[in-house]
């Protein structure tokens, strides 16, 4: 396949896959009409086990992890030796499609949990070491949120050391991505309504 054509393949895909609204389609079966009406108002994982209970949203969870962990690997399924970051626009592709889902108004969530997925498909052994690391913390402390934010945060730590700093680059383009979702969120929130409870969730 040549390139260009890999590169539209990737995207689309990637786009797809990230589009489809996983939390919405639970949220439904379990009698919430939609997560952007209530809670924190974000289509995602952490919205949905605020407002159905743990064990409801971990579909919610495993879906938008396989979600980037599918688009990365079609990008990296089409990928000759030296395209390793056909990968990495899979994977960005299905952050974009989750963030602003064709299937969903265009109105999605902030990409944490499919760029988890994909972090973990391109970088598998610096995504075991941020693994280890949220649950450390979580049995330490017994809060996922902490533990969430202390496993993404270090992981391009861990991935530059073992990686290098090309791919590190690739990833921090992702993360500031996602970084980019929670500052649009945080300031819809203090526009729209002030008494909107804060963005800084991870979802």
């Amino acid at each position: 396949m040549s390139t260009p054509l890999a590169i539209v393949v990737v995207v689309l895909a990637g786009y797809v896959l990230g589009s489809i609204p996983i939390a919405d389609l639970v949220a439904r079966r379990q009698g919430v009409v939609d997560l952007r009406e209530v809670g924190d108002r974000n289509p995602g994982y952490w919205n949905a086990m605020t407002q159905l209970g743990r064990d409801a949203a971990l579909p919610v969870f495993l879906g938008d992890v396989a979600k980037g962990a599918a688009a990365a690997g079609v990008g990296l399924a089409l990928a000759a030796d030296d395209q390793w970051w056909l990968g990495y626009l899979g994977g960005g592709a299905a952050m974009v499609g989750h963030s602003f889902p064709a299937f969903a108004r265009f109105r999605g969530g902030r990409s944490v949990l499919a760029f988890v997925g994909a972090a973990s498909v391109l970088a598998p052994a610096a995504a075991v070491c941020g693994w280890a690391v949220l649950g450390a913390i979580w049995l330490w402390s017994r809060r996922f949120d902490w533990a969430a934010r202390g496993g993404v945060t270090t992981f391009p730590i861990w991935q530059l050391l073992i990686e290098g700093p090309y791919r590190t680059a690739a990833t921090g383009a992702l993360m500031t991505f996602v970084g980019a979702r929670f500052g649009m969120a945080a300031i819809r929130s203090r526009t729209s309504d002030p008494a909107t409870p804060d963005a800084g969730s991870p979802h």
